[in-house]
């Protein structure tokens, strides 16, 4: 595959404008007939989006966060699914920029450059909580590795060059694997069947003997032993999908009604975008998705100075104003795309339309990691100065 440099953040952005005006134009009906977006996330690859991190120093953008934030917007805005898949790709670049070698970054950085694709096998299904990690890490021969585990929610596994595996060493310790998608032993399963974001195809990932490297293995224990903005940036990226799915909602709100939606007859209006009623509730959402959309501004912005000066202060400034957005921007995605159906009337309900797509893929996103735990440290930081925990998930 050879796959466009992108040379700035200017550039990225028009790339993802551009993309997401293609992909919106066959999102409903991939999503009806669930049909994988393979030649979506090729022109992806190709156009250079998912190489825009790469440091400069190895030929790439490295693109500001709220340029980052911004891809994902718009992406989301024109299909959810899509979207989602390559949001553990740039998770993990991360990891290789803050725990790769320079040899595992000059590797992995041109393998990027060159359109390659991360997955996930992170999740598992099963165990006491999100955090308790089965999947492990043998000594295999000659200083090399052996896993064995299953993964589920493996969203990008089955489109990807490379698998990114999160697994425990002997010593208990994380570490991620970098395992190629063909590696013996490895099985990806299309078994996903969620109601939302159906395309994703978050599916299973068997590992069976599968041998590693010791140089395609990274100890991600230690990207939490001090301020870290990996959970921060991945939860940005979160938040930006569900700002997307919002604005996208209310844009087919507002053009359903234009062109389909009868006005109510006590309205007295000649057509249903002069009902006063509705002109108030499309200010109404329309307010939510520009707060949610601000907010993610202002986190990507925060996430940005406390790159510039890592410290534990500026990494919970950062954490926090990402939950921020994050709790705004879920709350958003699924009231408006709710509110989609209340504006619209009876007809928005029709099977065949796939409305229902936008509330699906918002339900379904929002429950990647619940946002009243994100409120309990938002408060505790505002009334106690604590801040938030190193777990990857703020």
């Amino acid at each position: 595959m050879t796959a466009h440099v992108i040379a700035d953040d200017a550039e990225a952005l028009a790339v993802a404008a551009s993309l997401a005006a293609e992909f919106r134009a066959g999102a409903c009906a991939r999503d009806a007939e669930r049909r994988l977006p393979r030649e979506e996330l090729d022109r992806l690859s190709t156009s250079g989006l998912l190489a825009v991190t790469v440091p400069a120093e190895h030929g790439g953008a490295d693109v500001s966060a709220p340029t980052l934030a911004e891809i994902f917007r718009l992406l989301a805005s024109a299909d959810a699914s899509l979207s989602q898949i390559p949001q553990s790709h740039f998770a993990y670049v991360n990891v290789i920029r803050r725990q790769g070698t320079d040899e595992q970054r000059k590797f992995f950085f041109a393998e990027l450059l060159a359109g390659r694709r991360f997955g996930n096998a992170q999740s598992e299904a099963g165990t006491k909580h999100v955090q308790d990690i089965r999947t492990r890490l043998h000594p295999g021969p000659a200083g090399s590795y052996v896993l064995d585990g299953v993964k589920h929610y493996s969203t990008g596994a089955l489109f990807a060059d490379w698998i990114p595996v999160l697994a425990r060493a002997e010593d208990d310790k994380l570490h991620v694997a970098y395992v190629p998608s063909d590696a013996p032993g490895l099985t990806v399963i299309d078994d996903w069947d969620g109601l939302g974001q159906r395309t994703t195809a978050s599916g299973t990932v068997r590992l069976e003997g599968v041998e590693v490297p010791a140089d395609r293995v990274l100890p991600h224990h230690l990207t939490f032993a001090g301020p870290q903005l990996h959970g921060a940036v991945a939860q940005l990226l979160h938040a930006a999908i569900d700002a997307g799915i919002a604005g996208g909602a209310l844009a087919e709100a507002a053009e359903f009604v234009r062109t389909k939606s009868r006005p109510w007859f006590e309205s007295g209006a000649e057509t249903a975008a002069e009902d006063p009623l509705l002109i108030q509730r499309f200010g109404e959402l329309a307010i939510q998705v520009r707060a949610s959309e601000a907010l993610l501004r202002d986190a990507a912005r925060a996430v940005d100075a406390a790159q510039a000066d890592l410290t534990d202060d500026s990494a919970a400034e950062a954490s926090i104003a990402v939950a921020a957005a994050k709790v705004s921007a879920a709350q958003a995605a699924v009231e408006v795309a709710s509110a989609l159906f209340e504006v619209s009337g009876t007809r928005s309900a029709l099977n065949s339309l796939n409305l229902h797509r936008h509330w699906r893929d918002a339900r379904t996103h929002t429950l990647h990691d619940p946002t009243r735990w994100k409120i309990q440290h938002i408060g505790r930081y505002v009334l106690n100065g604590t801040r938030p925990p190193r777990h990857g998930l703020l």
